[in-house]
């Protein structure tokens, strides 16, 4: 995924289509002059639809739609016709994304499987035809219904990724590194803060052709969840992971302290994500020597931890066995 080609917020005006008018038809022969009431109802207008597709991992192909529009029901006809109903529009949305209202923030719904299918606005209802509206005192009703107008509103679709692991931690921990190694993601990696603009996915092999998806997001620095740095931007796509991976470098002043600081800012973003299962990595041990690793290990928070290096392959299988045990 190019830093281009990745976008996870759109907000877009929807509309639904109109239901159409049922008609007023009275039934007309050559040799019966007064028939009685004959119309049909009006069409049901278009839905407006949002359908999971595994295939997608981002919106970029909506950043640039800012008016989808349904078409509506057709007018009844005469014999009792009923009036076509409007197009349905379906809306293609990668897994995570999440619906929500523009003016209200409330979150409508969110699609998280293959083809899974939701009506974000119901098409307006067709017009009852006049057939409906003959009773004994009104044997010949030369009326009918309007169709229910659509429905219409801008609305904001938002994408947290679907991943089983999430990588956290500071710019320039070591996280692309890993993600490169253990998976074909190719993230782009260079020795300064802030190289992961965008997040990457990548699926792990594991033993006996099993997998796990592993998300690396950008990188978060204190006072990520006012917006500082890159801020509430990529923070959502940490709620979705099954567990968190916290990367700190061996080379850190304070590796406690660090990983203090990551779980801060995560309660303070969303308390619930201090509910996911943890693991830490002490990523670059590869300048570490035996005296040294066991130093460290005296002053480490008491969740799993590993000692790895992805340039030098150190670990790396320890790691996966590790991972697939918290997610089991």
């Amino acid at each position: 995924m190019a830093g281009s080609n990745f976008v996870d917020y759109v907000k877009i005006f929807f509309r639904s289509g109109k239901g159409g008018a049922g008609s007023p038809h009275l039934h007309r022969e050559k040799f019966i002059s007064k028939g009685g009431p004959d119309g049909g109802d009006g069409g049901r207008g278009g839905n407006i639809i949002l359908r999971g597709n595994a295939q997608l991992w981002t919106l970029l192909h909506l950043k640039y739609k800012k008016h989808i529009f349904a078409t509506s029901g057709m007018a009844g006809g005469s014999s009792e016709r009923t009036g076509a109903d409007g197009k349905d529009v379906l809306v293609e949305v990668p897994l995570g994304t999440i619906a929500k209202d523009a003016e209200t923030n409330e979150v409508l719904f969110e699609i998280t499987e293959n083809k899974e299918e939701k009506v974000l606005l119901n098409g307006g209802r067709g017009g009852l035809g006049n057939t409906h509206f003959k009773t004994s005192t009104n044997q010949t009703p030369r009326y009918a219904q309007p169709g229910e107008d659509g429905k219409e509103g801008w609305n904001i679709l938002e994408l947290k990724l679907l991943a089983d692991v999430g990588l956290v931690g500071f710019p320039n921990a070591g996280k692309s590194t890993l993600l490169s190694v253990v998976s074909a993601a190719k993230p782009k990696i260079a020795d300064y803060p802030f190289t992961t603009l965008v997040p990457n996915l990548g699926i792990v092999q594991y033993r006996d052709m099993q997998s796990f998806v592993m998300a690396d997001i950008p990188g978060i620095i204190e006072g990520a969840h006012e917006g500082k740095g890159l801020g509430l931007r990529f923070l959502r796509h940490i709620e979705r992971n099954s567990m968190l991976l916290f990367m700190i470098p061996c080379d850190s002043d304070d590796i406690h302290n660090e990983y203090k600081t990551l779980l801060s800012e995560l309660e303070k973003y969303n308390p619930e994500l201090l509910d996911k299962k943890r693991v830490l990595t002490i990523s670059k041990s590869d300048m570490l020597d035996d005296e040294l690793v066991q130093e460290i290990k005296k002053d480490l928070p008491d969740i799993p931890h590993l000692f790895i290096s992805s340039v030098a392959q150190k670990g790396i299988q320890e790691l996966k066995d590790l991972i697939w045990a918290q997610l089991l």
